[in-house]
Parts: structure tokens; C-alpha cells; sequence
């Protein structure tokens, strides 16, 4: 009798141990940043290798991802940059906060004071090309306020190389602008992103719904210097690569967190969740 229930206590031990690992948490939040290293990151800066973060462009302090220029030489040189999280996502929540902090480095274009973003469904940064100057993806774009009295929403949607529909039909515009309201000074912004693979994508910041449009996909302009194979155009953008923006601007990132959306919607499986909304049965574990 002993041995059985030592064998009982063991199973259940297992079992436990199992669930845990699968399970994060009750809601699944996931922290993509250690608060400590660039650990899971790569960079891509234009007219540079992937991988290499030139002039210490991203780096950590205080448990902050900071975009800094102080060690660069010379003008800005159009040296857009994006830090790329390890792994690609479809159905996801992304959520982080923001703060820009400083000026500009000198020689940086006039559009990007007070100018960041975060791209999504982005070609993987090993696929970008050494003069390709923005990768194909949606950005979230981030700006703060930079005259009193004159609006500047944040939250907007900006397409390099792809194109998104908004109120039924496909927008020309490479930014829609979104209905938030003007945030000034280094206060930090809670931006939320909420993606549907390639269906609907909903934008909000502190709290508040800014704009919501429908089928990403390659198409547009902006990019250039890219490989032409990566651009197919009217190709629907399913899922993606993820990634911290730097275009002069300094500016702090913080609480970076995701939630997948797909995973396994058997309810008898262990690892089902309640909050997923697009199945795979492939990942269901019994």
C-alpha cells in the first residue's frame, strides 16, 4: 500500500509540475524584457549587419531599454535602427510604456523629434538587407507633443512596405493618424496592441481604443534598398517579427509584455486557456 501511494504522490507531483510549466500565470502575460540584458533581442540598424548595434544604440539601464545616440560619430546618417524581440507572433496582445527624454541627434531628419514606434508582422531582421532602410512591417506609431496648443496623437498606424484597410477599403496613406489625445514632456504612455493575425488590429493607449483597421498586408511604399522577393504584394501579413524602433529620438521603453492569443482550445486539454480566440489543436497537451 505504501509503494502505490508513493507512486500516487509522484504522479501527481508530475503532473503539477507539467501544469506549471505550461501555464505562466492565470492570464498567460509573458515579459519579453529581463529588465537586465538585451537577452532574446536582436538589432538591425541601416547601413549596418544585423546584429550589430552600432554605437551602443540600445542598451539597458534601470530596467529600461534605452535608445540613445551619444556614441555616435559624426550626423545621424539616416541610421534608423529596430530591436527585435527572438520570436515571431500572430495572434498576440502586446503591451509596454514609453517615454521620450531628450533631443534629437544632431542631423536626424525634422519628422522624427518626438518620433518612435513599434513594428509588428515584420519580416525577420535576418532577412533585411545591409542598406534596407525600414523593414516591411506595420508600425504603432508613437509621438508626443511638440507645440503647445497643436494636436499630435500617438498610437498611430504607419505602413513601410505594406498597405492595411481602414473603414472598409485600402487606405493610400502610409500613416492613418489615430484619435488619441497629445501627451508632452517625458511622461510615460501606456501603449497596448492588440493583433488578430491578419484580420482586425486594435490600437490603444493609457486604457483608451485609438484606432482599430483590418487585413494587414505587403504592398505601399517607403522601403527601399530591401530584397524584392520579400516584398509580394497583395500578400496578406499573418504573423511577424517584433520590434523596439530608434530614429534619432531618444526615447525609454519599459514593462514590455505579451500575451499570445492562439494555443489550445480543447477544454479538456491542460494547457487550455480562456482568453485564446484562434486555435491550434497542434498544441493542445493532455
Amino acid at each position: 500500500m505504501e509503494a502505490i501511494k508513493n507512486i500516487i504522490i509522484t504522479t501527481l507531483l508530475l503532473l503539477c509540475t507539467v501544469t506549471s510549466c505550461l501555464a505562466q500565470n492565470e492570464d498567460d502575460w509573458k515579459t519579453l524584457f529581463n529588465g537586465e540584458s538585451l537577452e532574446g533581442w536582436t538589432t538591425k540598424i541601416h547601413h549596418y549587419e544585423v546584429g550589430d548595434n552600432y554605437g551602443d544604440t540600445f542598451r539597458v539601464e534601470d530596467s529600461v531599454i534605452k535608445v540613445r545616440y551619444d556614441k555616435y560619430e559624426g550626423d545621424f546618417n539616416d541610421r534608423f535602427a529596430h530591436l527585435y524581440f527572438d520570436e515571431s507572433y500572430s495572434y498576440f496582445h502586446l503591451s509596454m510604456e514609453y517615454r521620450f527624454v531628450g533631443e534629437p541627434h544632431p542631423g536626424a531628419p525634422v519628422f522624427i523629434v518626438q518620433n518612435s514606434g513599434v513594428m509588428f508582422h515584420s519580416q525577420d531582421p535576418r532577412t533585411i538587407l545591409k542598406e534596407q532602410n525600414w523593414p516591411i512591417s506595420i508600425e504603432m506609431q508613437f509621438l508626443g507633443g511638440v507645440e503647445m496648443g497643436k494636436e499630435r496623437p500617438t498610437g498611430n498606424m504607419c505602413s513601410p512596405g505594406t498597405d492595411v484597410e481602414y473603414e472598409g477599403k485600402i487606405d493610400p496613406r502610409h500613416c492613418i493618424s489615430s484619435s488619441s489625445k497629445t501627451y508632452f514632456g517625458e511622461q510615460w504612455v501606456k501603449a497596448d496592441l492588440i493583433v488578430r493575425g491578419d484580420s482586425l488590429v486594435t490600437h490603444i493607449i493609457n486604457g483608451e481604443t485609438v484606432l482599430e483597421y483590418t487585413k494587414p498586408r505587403v504592398g505601399g511604399e517607403v522601403v527601399s534598398g530591401h530584397d524584392p522577393k520579400m516584398k509580394p504584394d497583395g500578400q496578406l501579413l499573418k504573423e511577424g517579427f517584433i520590434a523596439l524602433q530608434s530614429e534619432g529620438q531618444p526615447i525609454d521603453f519599459r514593462n514590455i509584455k505579451i500575451k499570445n492569443l492562439k494555443g489550445c482550445l480543447d477544454p479538456k486539454a491542460i494547457n487550455y486557456r480562456k482568453h485564446y480566440i484562434k486555435s491550434d489543436a497542434n498544441s493542445c497537451v493532455y
